[in-house]
C-alpha cells in the first residue's frame, strides 16, 4: 500500500541540475540552511561535521515521514484503514531493509532502537556458555553488552596494527578456545574513531573456519558503503537509523533466525506473544512468535522504521558508487589540508593509506581538544566532537595512554592551552557540501597559526566561550 508517489531525488541546488553533476552533488539534508551566531559577531551557515554521532535527516526521509504522518495508525492488530495501511508500511519497510542489506531468504530483520539495542538483544539470545571474541578497538555498543551475561565468556583481543594482523589475531584466539562450543565474533565495519575499514570478509571467513559466528557492527559503515550480508558472509548486521540519515529512534538487527527463535523474547509483552492463557495452577502459559515479532514487543515505532526504509531507498537510488566517490574526494581534501599543519596528528591503526569512510580523529600539539573544538564552533560555526568517542580503550591506545584507565569522556580538569588525553573528530557524509570541509581545513590552519580570537573558560569540564 503506497502513501503517495515516491519522492524524486534532487540536488541541494536545483531539481533541474545536469545529471552529470547530480552524481557528485551532496544529497539534500535538513539543516543545510541553518545559520548560527559567532562570538566574534555576525552569523554563518552551520557546518555539521559530526555525522559519526548523528547524521542530519535526509530531506527525502523528512518528506516521506511528513507525507505518512496523517495516516499514522496502530500496527498489526487494527482493523481500520489507517491501521492496515500502517501495518503494510511497517512490513514493507522490513522488506526494503532486507533488500538494502542483501539478506538471505532465511534471515530475519528485527527492528530495535539503535545499534546498542540491537547488540544487547543479540547478547541476550546467545546460547549458554558462548565464547565471545571482540577487539578492544570496538565502540562501547559492541564492546560492553556481552559481559551482562554471567554464563558467557568474553575474550578481548588487542588492537591490531594491520588488517592482516586483525585476521591473524582472531584466528589464533579461536584456535585456542577450550572447550569447543558456540562462539561469536563481534567486529566493526568502519571505526567510529579513525574511519578505517576493517577486513570484514576475511574475519568472517576466519570465524566460520573455526565454527564461530560473526556479527557486524555497521553503524559507521552502512551510511557510507553498501553492506551485503550474503556477500560478506556475516551472520548478523546491526546499525542505527540516526547515523543513516533517519533520526527517528529506530535501529536494525538482521541475520540468522535460529538463535533469535530459540531464545526468550528480548521484551515480554504484547506483539511478542502469539497466545496467552491461564494455567490450572494459576500461572500464565505463553506461546511466543517465532518471527521477528518475537523480539519486537510493544507498539512498533512505525515512523522510525519507515524513515530507515526511506533512507535505504534514497541511498540506493543515489548510487553508492557515486556517494563513495564523492566522499573520497572530501576525505582527500581534509587529509591534504591537515598534512600542511605539522602540529596536527591524525590518528590511525592501519596507517595513513588505509581505506576509510568520512571519519577522522586528530590531536593538535599545544591544544586541549575541548578548547580546539569550542573554538571551531564559536568562531567558525563548525560542529565537531571531542573526547573519547565511546571507544575509550581504542582512543587511549592511539594516544599512547593507558587503555585500561577508567577515566570519563572529556577532560574535567583541562584548561585552555593544555593538551588533554582526548581527541577531536571530524566526520561527514552524503549531505556534506564541499564548502564545509574547506572551511574546516581553513579554520584548523588559522587556529594553529594564529590562535583563538576569543577567550575561553572551563565550565563543568568543558571549554566554553568566556562571555564575561
Amino acid at each position: 500500500m503506497s502513501v503517495r508517489p515516491e519522492t524524486t531525488l534532487a540536488t541541494a541546488d536545483s531539481a533541474d541540475a545536469d545529471p552529470a553533476c547530480t552524481a557528485v552533488a551532496p544529497l539534500p539534508v535538513l539543516g543545510r540552511d541553518v545559520c548560527v551566531p559567532l562570538v566574534t559577531g555576525g552569523e554563518v551557515g552551520y557546518a555539521a561535521l559530526d555525522y559519526a554521532a548523528s547524521a542530519p535527516a535526509l530531506q527525502r526521509v523528512w518528506d516521506d515521514v511528513a507525507a505518512y504522518a496523517p495516516y499514522y495508525g496502530s500496527v498489526h492488530r487494527g482493523a481500520g484503514y489507517l491501521s492496515q495501511l500502517s501495518t503494510d508500511l511497517f512490513e514493507n519497510s522490513r522488506q526494503t531493509v532486507a533488500e538494502f542489506l542483501g539478506c538471505r531468504e532465511t534471515d530475519q530483520v528485527v527492528f530495535t532502537r539503535s545499534t546498542t539495542d540491537s547488540l544487547n538483544l543479540l547478547a541476550g539470545v546467545l546460547p549458554a556458555h558462548t565464547r565471545v571474541f571482540v577487539f578492544e578497538t570496538e565502540h562501547h555498543a559492541s564492546l560492553l553488552p556481552w559481559e551482562q551475561r554471567a554464563d558467557v565468556e568474553v575474550t578481548y583481543l588487542n588492537a591490531p596494527r594491520t588488517p592482516q594482523q586483525a585476521v591473524d589475531t582472531l584466528e589464533k584466539a579461536l584456535a585456542e578456545r577450550e572447550p569447543y562450543g558456540p562462539a561469536l565474533v563481534c567486529v566493526t565495519g568502519a571505526s567510529n574513531v579513525t574511519g578505517e575499514l576493517w577486513p570484514v570478509r576475511e574475519l568472517a571467513a576466519a570465524a566460520h573456519a573455526h565454527g564461530a559466528r560473526i556479527v557486524l557492527d555497521a553503524a559507521q559503515l552502512a551510511p557510507h558503503h553498501p553492506v551485503d550480508i550474503a556477500d560478506l558472509d556475516v551472520d548478523w548486521v546491526a546499525f542505527s537509523g540516526h547515523k543513516l540519515y533517519a533520526p527517528f529512534g529506530s535501529g536494525v538487527l538482521a541475520g540468522r533466525a535460529d538463535w533469535l527463535q530459540d531464545a526468550e523474547p528480548y521484551l515480554a509483552g504484547g506483539g511478542a506473544s502469539r497466545k496467552v492463557a491461564r494455567r490450572e495452577d494459576g500461572g500464565v502459559q505463553v506461546e511466543w512468535h517465532t518471527t521477528a515479532a518475537r523480539h519486537e514487543a510493544g507498539s512498533p515505532n512505525v515512523i522510525g522504521v519507515y524513515s530507515i526504509a526511506s533512507a535505504c531507498k534514497a541511498l540506493t537510488e543515489a548510487g553508492f558508487d557515486n556517494l563513495v566517490a564523492r566522499e573520497q574526494e572530501l576525505i582527500a581534501k581534509v587529509r591534504a589540508g591537515l598534512v600542511e599543519v605539522p602540529e596536527v596528528k591524525v590518528l590511525s591503526l592501519f596507517g595513513d593509506d588505509a581505506p576509510r569512510v568520512g571519519v577522522l580523529s586528530f590531536v593538535v600539539e599545544g591544544w586541549n581538544s575541548s578548547h580546539f573544538a569550542a573554538a571551531l564552533s564559536a568562531e567558525y560555526g563548525i560542529g565537531v566532537r571531542d573526547g573519547l568517542f565511546c571507544a575509550h580503550p581504542l582512543v587511549r591506545t592511539l594516544l599512547g595512554s593507558d587503555p585500561q584507565d577508567p577515566g570519563e569522556c572529556g577532560a574535567p580538569d583541562a584548561r585552555p592551552g593544555e593538551r588533554s588525553l582526548n581527541a577531536i573528530r571530524v566526520s561527514f557524509g552524503a549531505g556534506t557540501p564541499d564548502e564545509h570541509v574547506e572551511r574546516f581545513v581553513t579554520a584548523v590552519t588559522e587556529l594553529v597559526r594564529s590562535g583563538a580570537k576569543w577567550s575561553y573558560r572551563t565550565e563543568e569540564g568543558r571549554c566554553v566561550p568566556d562571555r564575561g
